[in-house]
């Protein structure tokens, strides 16, 4: 996990969001997503993100139009869309573009740097006993969009906030890789979706990360 970190940094503001889908998603990795519980951050680098842009995407939320669901993700730039997948889990996302476009950037994995323990009892562990060093894998806190929110706590009660205002979640200037280090796949779990979208390299990863969802 990353651990020489400048706890802080400048807040990502409206206009970062308000960009096409594509570059937010790219841009995001390396970004620090922050989340203020009871007082204390819970923060982590983003390794691992997805687009999702607009009804002629396929996998997107908002291809059959606005519902009291995706509501948030018809929104203005930089709204959090939070949904409860499966009865499961919580997902999150950033919307991006502009209001009344149904376009976001899924957070699907970090590398925790603040609030470790926090997180862990969050996740419903202790870290250690699972690994074959006798410590879970990198990925087990944060590695994937459910595992995400569980950590940092986050739920449908942050639907529709404003990223850019909201006092107990936002996202830092964090430091960015260099491009090279940032490779782009196809996403994941969108078997539903039609062939063009399902190909499309739409998810984007820090591929030297080891707190990715699934390995590259």
């Amino acid at each position: 996990m990353t651990t020489g970190f400048r706890p802080g940094g400048r807040r990502l503001g409206r206009d970062f969001f308000a960009r096409p889908t594509l570059q937010v998603a790219r841009d995001l990795v390396g970004r620090r997503l922050v989340r203020i519980r009871r007082g204390r951050r819970l923060a982590g680098r983003i390794v691992e993100v997805e687009a999702y842009i607009g009804a002629s995407d396929s996998a997107c939320h908002g291809r059959s139009g606005i519902t009291a669901r995706n509501r948030a993700l018809f929104g203005s730039p930089g709204r959090a869309y939070v949904y409860f997948s499966y009865g499961l889990h919580h997902l999150l996302n950033c919307v991006t573009e502009e209001e009344g476009f149904p376009a976001a950037v899924l957070l699907r994995a970090l590398e925790p740097e603040e609030g470790l323990k926090t997180m862990t009892r969050l996740r419903g562990g202790t870290g250690q006993g699972r690994g074959r060093q006798g410590e879970r894998p990198p990925s087990w806190l944060a590695g994937g969009p459910a595992r995400l929110c569980q950590a940092l706590d986050i739920d449908l009660r942050l639907n529709g906030v404003d990223l850019a205002l909201h006092d107990g979640l936002l996202l830092e200037e964090g430091e960015p890789p260099a491009q090279r280090a940032i490779t782009a796949t196809p996403r994941i779990g969108i078997d539903y979706a039609e062939a063009r979208d399902r190909l499309a390299p739409w998810r984007f990863v820090a591929k030297a990360s080891p707190c990715l969802s699934q390995r590259l």
